[in-house]
């Protein structure tokens, strides 16, 4: 039987393992920041509709530019954005691929400050582009000054920024964005898959875009709109971003079913956003419920949460894992992710927590404290800290 070692594949690509989260069948899954609320059934009617509509029509290629669906997007954003400053793809990962397919390639290099989502450097090998891991010290933090060094050591053609960042959850310190837009010699990507759930106050990177033709903000409808099975991913940039990416775009890679059901999802945005609120309240509530278990937590503007465990992390994710719940191990030592979903879901993870892994220690001799610079804060509406550290193995969303 062939294997992978018998084929010609690229040499920086042998010994890689495939990106993706363990799919089992348990009671509760809570580890890819999946919404856990189904599309309301108003929802549901629309989108078969908008989706019949174009059954007779498949003959035919789509929209190969997405202009309507764009429109909507743009529409949704507002800060200003028309048609002109949005581009859609598969996914927020087809996004991000195809701006390092334009910016990025052989002989350039992306500069990332992990952990974040653990696609980036996926993605940059993908295209070529040379991957640089930013620094962290042990508390994961993120300052303006260490984001400047490190920009000007390495001179990256692309610097990707997250915010709110995975897996910790925590927002971007807005310093650190105007220092790094000031400083890159190339593009700034802010992934904000998560921008939805952020605690009042969170500043979008939207509001930076004029006057920034080198930015780029990236977004999805996988979360906060409960469309991952949509797959439907966008960007807002200057214009002329926008014309770069259609440079390395497949032919009609959005096909019209994907934009039928998209646009109908946007006009029923009201509906569909309207489990968001709720999706904070149990975000909160497990951050809440850990520490008062004694669990150190990280201060989330995400839908999921990162929570220390102790020294084996994969024991009690397996421990949490034989009482019926699936969590998230994204390869940082002592730290678990979990997905904030519906209040049953939450009782479940505390139960299980409070059976499972009471007994491991919290690892209180680990150094991570503080607000604007660690990982901890004074409870689910204290200080932001700073999100990025070590790259983790299994992180991110899609």
């Amino acid at each position: 039987m062939t294997s992978l070692d018998d084929l010609p594949i690229r040499d920086d690509l042998r010994g890689r393992r495939p990106y993706g989260a363990p799919q089992l069948d348990v009671p509760v899954r809570l580890n890819t920041n999946e919404n856990s609320y189904p599309v309301p059934e108003p929802v549901v009617e629309a989108i078969g509709k908008a989706v019949a509509a174009e059954l007779r029509d498949l003959n035919r290629y789509p929209d190969r530019d997405a202009v309507a669906l764009r429109a909507d997007l743009a529409d949704y954003l507002g800060h200003g954005l028309g048609t002109g400053n949005v581009w859609a793809a598969n996914g927020s990962n087809e996004v991000q691929q195809q701006l390092l397919q334009v910016f990025g390639g052989p002989g350039r290099t992306a500069l990332g400050f992990t952990p974040a989502y653990s696609m980036h450097p996926l993605l940059a090998t993908g295209t070529g582009t040379a991957w640089r891991d930013g620094n962290r010290g042990p508390d994961f933090g993120l300052t303006a000054a260490d984001a400047v060094a490190q920009v000007r050591e390495h001179r990256p053609d692309l610097v990707f920024l997250c915010s709110p960042n995975n897996p910790t959850g925590t927002a971007l310190d807005p310093e650190v964005l105007d220092a790094v837009l000031a400083e890159a010699p190339g593009m700034v990507v802010v992934d904000e898959a998560y921008a939805e759930f952020a605690r009042p106050g969170t500043p979008t990177a939207l509001a930076l875009l004029p006057g920034h033709p080198r930015l780029v903000v990236t977004r999805t409808m996988s979360k906060a709109f409960g469309f991952a099975g949509g797959r439907l991913g966008y960007l807002a940039a200057d214009p002329a971003v926008v014309d770069a990416v259609q440079l390395v775009r497949l032919p009609y890679h959005l096909s019209a079913l994907t934009q039928a059901a998209a646009r109908a999802a946007l006009a029923h945005r009201d509906l569909l956003l309207g489990t968001v609120e709720a999706i904070k309240e149990q975000r909160d509530r497990i951050v809440a419920g850990l520490r008062l278990r004694g669990r150190r937590v990280a201060d989330s503007d995400a839908n999921f949460v990162l929570f220390e465990v102790g020294d084996d992390e994969r024991v009690a994710w397996r421990a949490l894992l034989d009482h019926g719940v699936l969590v998230r191990d994204v390869g940082l030592p002592g730290w678990l992710r979990v997905t904030a979903g519906t209040p049953q879901e939450t009782d479940a993870f505390l139960t299980a927590i409070e059976a499972a892994i009471e007994s491991v220690p919290t690892g209180s001799d680990s150094g991570l404290t503080g607000s604007d610079s660690g990982l901890t804060g004074s409870g689910p509406t204290g200080p932001r800290p700073a999100a990025t550290g070590p790259a983790p193995t299994d992180s991110g969303t899609v």
